[in-house]
């Protein structure tokens, strides 16, 4: 198993699969991982496998490392997408995560007018006032829901808190038409149990919860990389084309990844 881990504040620019070229911005600490989520396929590992580092970049760390980046970046490179919240967890976990967007959005209006502000979040925080407030400020939201049911969340995404996805539904209301939905398909095995989240009834559960949230675009992807849990298996570009197309026909964007 091999992890991944953004031993810088702002990484990058570097080429997404699904952002064009992205500066990312790790609120994490910078040698470990810190996440209320512990994904089979995350790519910075399992939580358990995280170095002791605890240390979180403070507002002003952020800030220079952005100012420090968006200055000098590399234009051979091409222009910045994309100025992406990912990093070695959860970025909205961080204490300052409300303040350290604004402070983003006044540096992106000063050295890169044409980029998107992006947050990769699991949703676990939204029911935070500022944090949420937030969110809505941010080009793209773009918010984790794995499965429609609780159990299958728990199988893959295995959240350390009382996860519910009607509770997740509810706090998105606000979100209605200003967010991406992000679905990971994939399957596999967990202690000789059978996870696979592209079964008929996973998907038209799922479905029935897009309806409900109503996402402005919704962005769906199979595993790119190796993953801490061995055995975990893509699902096909095709087989994503055909989740994707009822969804399509009702007008909703649908991206894919493969």
């Amino acid at each position: 198993m091999s992890t991944i881990l953004f031993n810088e504040i702002v990484f990058g620019p570097i080429k997404s699969r699904r952002l064009g070229i992205s500066l990312g911005v790790n609120l994490l600490p910078l040698h470990g991982k810190w996440c209320n989520f512990d994904c089979l396929y995350c790519e910075c590992g399992f939580n358990k496998d995280g170095k002791a580092d605890k240390k979180l970049p403070t507002v002003q760390e952020v800030k220079e490392s952005l100012i420090l980046k968006l200055r000098d970046h590399d234009h051979t490179i091409g222009k910045i997408d994309t100025i992406t919240f990912s990093g070695n967890g959860e970025p909205t976990l961080h204490p300052n995560f409300s303040e350290i967007i604004k402070i983003t959005l006044e540096l992106r209006d000063m050295y890169a007018k044409e980029a998107k502000v992006s947050v990769l979040t699991n949703g676990s925080m939204i029911d935070k006032p500022l944090v949420a407030e937030a969110l809505l400020s941010v080009d793209n939201s773009i918010i984790k829901i794995d499965s429609a049911f609780n159990k299958t969340v728990n199988l893959i995404d295995r959240p350390l808190y009382n996860y519910s996805i009607d509770k997740l539904i509810e706090n998105l209301k606000i979100f209605k038409g200003e967010f991406v939905l992000q679905t990971m398909f994939l399957r596999g095995e967990l202690d000789g149990v059978a996870i696979d989240n592209s079964t008929q009834e996973e998907v038209e559960a799922w479905y029935r919860v897009v309806e409900k949230i109503e996402p402005r675009e919704i962005m769906i992807y199979t595993i790119d990389r190796e993953t801490p849990l061995e055995g975990l298996k893509k699902v096909s570009v095709e087989q994503m084309e055909k989740i994707a197309h009822p969804l399509r026909e009702k007008g909703y964007k649908v991206s894919i990844s493969g």
